[in-house]
């Protein structure tokens, strides 16, 4: 089952990848290794590895919010 984009779609991946984003600053051990980004400070001082890392945790775990909350009927 696919859903349409719309507006709330696109605000859950928002919160679930601000979500993931907060779960990997909190638990990564060894912060900052390996290449960094370009306005480091923006993204927390998050290396590149670190960023793809947590967003793609926060795409899997949107996906499964939009996925349940559409099954539902919520969405």
């Amino acid at each position: 089952m696919t859903v349409e984009w719309s507006t709330n779609v696109g605000l859950i991946m928002i919160v679930c990848n601000i979500l993931a984003i907060a779960i990997g600053k909190l638990n990564i051990q060894q912060q900052g290794v390996g290449p960094g980004l370009p306005g480091g400070p923006f993204f927390g001082g998050m290396g590149a590895a670190e960023l793809l890392a947590t967003t793609s945790l926060g795409h899997i775990i949107g996906a499964g919010v939009i996925l349940g909350l559409s099954s539902t009927g919520a969405l």
